[in-house]
């Protein structure tokens, strides 16, 4: 992201010569914490924006030093992405390619690999990048390179070699949920699934719905059968949202069938405007732990509507292999 990277670049394909593939037990440590550290968050927004986990893990070690870049230890911001125009959050200013240039800072991490994944899935000039499949880390490091992410002409190589010399494309293939094992499978050997109890029947998130826009505070906006959504940020509630969006709390819990006391989770689909009262196709077959506010939510379908569309009566839960009538 930053041009002003040559002396850490100089560093990583200094670390990259000594600590090679010939040497796995001797690969500099500072990669192997950081992995450890930060693998969770990015497959949860490789599941959440269909960008490789190894791609954003890749970035992050490069662009933030393993997390020992002044940005990084002082903004928590671990992809050098600046402030631009849109920014409305807090900042960083700092000298790079010219003097005190303005950078976004974040409270955590994670909002750092948030906004990553946000960047990406809101310029023009990433779409492309959404057309290759999520484990083909190599047409991302090209194509990001392609894009103008950086002006270093090794940038795609410099990933490709911190991804195979780390194996971090085996975290291309995590399941969605927690991913909760400790070493690294062994090559050829399917990815540790996550609980039984974690596992969701049905979920809506921003790989199978369509970006509209960047909204006040940032907030990026989806369509859904022709209705608008965001996904909550931790420490969302109603009224935020609703203060983003000038809309009131209650409409927000209106049109998402939400209880007035009722808890928003990080990554929860909130429409916020009212859903319609037919979906885009007409059945659905129901599978193990899916609700019917989660099929609402997920074809974006007012729940009385698909209730009524039925013959059910509310609050009924249907059983598992029940064909769903989503419109007439």
């Amino acid at each position: 992201m930053r041009n002003g990277k040559i002396i850490l670049v100089s560093l990583i394909l200094l670390s990259l010569a000594v600590f090679g593939v010939a040497q796995p037990a001797s690969r500099n440590p500072g990669y192997s914490e950081y992995i450890e550290k930060y693998r969770d968050i990015a497959i949860k927004k490789m599941h959440e924006y269909r960008i490789p986990a190894s791609i954003t893990l890749a970035q992050g070690i490069l662009e933030s030093g393993m997390g020992n870049s002044e940005l990084a230890r002082n903004a928590n911001n671990h992809f050098g992405i600046k402030c631009h125009k849109e920014w409305t959050g807090m900042t960083y200013v700092m000298d790079d390619d010219t003097k005190n240039e303005c950078f976004r800072k974040y409270n955590t991490v994670e909002e750092s690999f948030s906004d990553h994944s946000l960047f990406l899935t809101t310029r023009p000039r990433y779409a492309r990048l959404f057309d290759l499949d999520v484990k083909d880390y190599k047409g991302w490091a090209h194509g990001l390179k392609s894009a103008g992410y950086a002006t270093n002409p090794r940038y795609a190589e410099i990933l490709i070699r911190i991804i195979e010399e780390n194996e971090l494309h085996i975290y291309d293939n995590a399941p969605a949920g927690p991913y909760v094992a400790k070493d690294k499978p062994q090559k050829g050997s399917a990815a540790t699934p996550p609980p039984a109890s974690v596992a969701s029947g049905i979920q809506l998130n921003p790989s199978n719905v369509k970006f509209l826009e960047v909204a006040d505070g940032n907030r990026a906006v989806y369509m859904n059968n022709g209705t608008k959504l965001i996904f909550a940020r931790a420490g969302d509630d109603v009224h935020s949202i609703a203060k983003d969006f000038g809309i009131h709390g209650f409409q927000l819990l209106k049109y998402n069938e939400l209880g007035k006391n009722e808890t928003i989770t990080d990554g929860q689909a909130i429409y916020i405007t009212p859903k319609k009262k037919k979906g885009a196709i007409k059945r659905h077959t129901v599978s193990a732990r899916e609700s019917m506010r989660d099929i609402s939510q997920f074809y974006g379908i007012k729940l009385k509507s698909l209730y009524k569309l039925n013959g059910m009566q509310q609050g009924h839960e249907p059983e598992r292999g029940t064909v769903l009538k989503l419109a007439k």
